[in-house]
């Protein structure tokens, strides 16, 4: 009787430890299996890394002027790619009867420009461009806006209020603007008044300055000598009229337009977003924006 409840109870230990070790490599399994997939943090990932990222978009106002564009288009790829900007070239071509409305087109190109996802803008005139490597294209800032072809270096316009050419500022503060006035049809005018929404909303205009160039060699004009441009005459006294008073009638959110077609021309290596537009005119509002 004593042997047979030793050998149960032997039985009994040998089954316990057969348990024990089975269950042990079950967990180890287990185990191994949890750990054999890599790490990953559960915490959130910072969205904003140790050197923050800019997109720049290149807004050309543009017009039938093919040929400049196909000479503009690679050479400011080149430009903006030994400063390693990032950037987006787009060419928001008017095709419609009416007069050139610079404002309007850099009014479109900001909503195109917001589109692909730039966080700043430089207006661009397709026939102005910058020779000396030491100018700026880099990220401005907020509140910043910076007239690169300043008075001090543009070919041919150095009165004080001037900030036509070349002009580049955030999205942000464009927007914070309401853009540029619809109201001005023609080459001319409509960036007094944009000078004028500047200075009421206190932004900090600044001029490039402290360049080793001077106004004959620090832009390429590629403006043709045959080319005529359709500048705001004085005969159109509306305009005129309107040249030193705020419009707090239009601008970026009240721009009416139809987009006709959007490409992407390649020049090269270069590929350019070409927007093509029809502009939208109020007669009673703007009776001069029909060719003469």
């Amino acid at each position: 009787m004593k042997l047979k409840f030793r050998l149960l109870f032997l039985l009994f230990i040998l089954v316990l430890f057969i348990f024990s070790y089975l269950l042990l490599l079950v967990s180890e399994e287990f185990r191994d299996t949890l750990f054999d997939e890599e790490y990953v943090d559960p915490r959130p990932q910072s969205r904003i890394s140790p050197k923050q990222s800019h997109k720049l978009c290149v807004i050309i106002p543009y017009r039938d002027r093919f040929e400049e564009l196909k000479q503009f288009a690679p050479y400011m790829k080149d430009f903006l790619d030994k400063q390693k900007v990032e950037h987006h070239l787009i060419a928001v071509n008017q095709t419609d009867d009416l007069r050139f409305n610079r404002a309007s087109l850099i009014n479109i190109g900001w909503n195109e420009a917001d589109r692909l996802g730039c966080d700043y803008m430089v207006m661009n005139d397709v026939d102005l461009l910058p020779i000396n490597p030491e100018i700026p294209y880099g990220f401005p800032e907020i509140g910043i806006i910076r007239h690169i072809t300043s008075p001090e270096y543009h070919p041919k316009y150095h009165y004080q209020k001037f900030i036509g050419g070349i002009l580049m500022l955030t999205m942000a503060d464009y927007k914070e603007l309401n853009g540029m006035s619809n109201k001005y049809w023609g080459w001319g005018l409509e960036d007094d008044e944009f000078y004028l929404r500047i200075m009421e909303a206190k932004l900090n205009l600044t001029r490039v300055s402290g360049l080793s160039t001077n106004s004959t060699n620090t832009f390429r004009h590629i403006h043709g000598p045959k080319r005529k441009r359709d500048y705001s005459k004085k005969s159109d006294h509306k305009q005129w009229q309107m040249k030193r008073k705020r419009d707090r009638v239009s601008g970026l959110r009240d721009i009416k337009y139809q987009i006709i077609r959007r490409d992407v021309r390649y020049f090269g290596a270069c590929p350019v977003v070409v927007v093509n537009v029809r502009l939208q005119c109020d007669l009673k509002w703007t009776p001069y924006c029909k060719q003469k």
